[in-house]
């Protein structure tokens, strides 16, 4: 999938992802949904307390109402036995209802659509990897609980600088901020500097980039950090992060600008990150690296 407008906008979208959901990455895989691996749950309770503060009508349909928009794996996406919406996401999302003594029900919709959805009350909220920015924040409130930046992969043992990669083959999902933006500019200063440019090997799916890289036809693969981190996650005998998340911007739910919701969930995912279960759930998706300590309300940074 694309980075969603480079963790900025999200306009830029390809037709699918890691084809679906699975990133167990050898040199025969398919990439496809079936390949998608069984992901440990965590045990929330309800807490009274949070609970009683959720707004009168949506205590009283016992769900929360969610947009959501497929496929952005290990993020959101469809399990291809029971075709249920799966994901990080969903089970950070799963784990804040249940906190609130509610249910999520998952509602699928274009990525455009939602939070105008929000705004007419078909949604109570907004769960696609948003990227919480300004101009967003003009039309909802954001809570964040994420964060996301783009990240390099490279072969285990090799030694990458995603800051210096010149003469190196790297490989991009087409349409993403890495292919349209972050690897054409790298390359530019390596010529500009009398260096060789960087060859940037650019695939409609971000599978068949990942697959290139565990595969040893590039050098390097750079894609959003929860992606890549995924990759790694699948493949942690073949290829290792080369480098440190970069550019990074906070995700966050959208919902209704003023909304009384906000401020509870907010408060349900902090409990989560309090207690240790924010970063369990994290960590069973193998997205540590963007979790964060404090949830706040409208973060857009800049």
């Amino acid at each position: 999938m694309s980075v969603r407008n480079s963790l900025r906008g999200r306009a830029l979208r390809a037709a699918c992802v890691i084809a679906g959901g699975a990133l167990v990455l050898t040199a025969c895989t398919s990439n496809s949904d079936s390949d998608a691996p069984a992901v440990a749950k965590v045990d929330i309770s309800k807490v009274d307390t949070i609970a009683a503060k959720v707004p009168a009508d949506i205590k009283s349909s016992g769900k929360l109402i969610v947009g959501v928009n497929t496929p952005y794996s290990p993020n959101e996406y469809k399990d291809p036995g029971s075709g249920k919406i799966v994901g990080y996401d969903v089970d950070l999302m799963d784990a804040v209802a249940k906190v609130l003594g509610l249910s999520a029900d998952y509602k699928e919709a274009d990525f455009e659509k939602i939070i105008p959805g929000i705004e007419a009350g078909t949604y109570n909220l907004g769960m696609s990897s948003f990227t919480d920015n300004k101009e967003r924040e003009k039309t909802a409130d954001f809570v964040t609980y994420f964060s996301a930046g783009s990240l390099w992969a490279q072969p285990k043992g090799k030694n990458v600088d995603p800051n210096n990669a010149c003469g190196k083959r790297v490989a991009v999902q087409r349409t993403t901020i890495q292919d349209t933006d972050e690897i054409p500019a790298k390359s530019a200063a390596c010529v500009a500097a009398g260096k060789p440019e960087i060859t940037k090997v650019a695939y409609d799916e971000q599978s068949a980039a990942a697959t290139a890289l565990v595969n040893g036809q590039v050098d390097a693969m750079s894609a959003d950090s929860p992606v890549t981190a995924y990759a790694i996650k699948q493949n942690q005998g073949t290829i290792e992060a080369a480098g440190a998340i970069f550019d990074s911007a906070p995700y966050g739910w959208p919902i209704k600008k003023g909304s009384a919701l906000g401020p509870v969930l907010q408060e349900a995912v902090q409990y989560l990150m309090d207690n240790g279960q924010y970063k369990k759930i994290a960590e069973n998706w193998g997205v540590q690296d963007g979790a964060i300590s404090k949830s706040v309300i409208n973060g857009a940074q800049g």
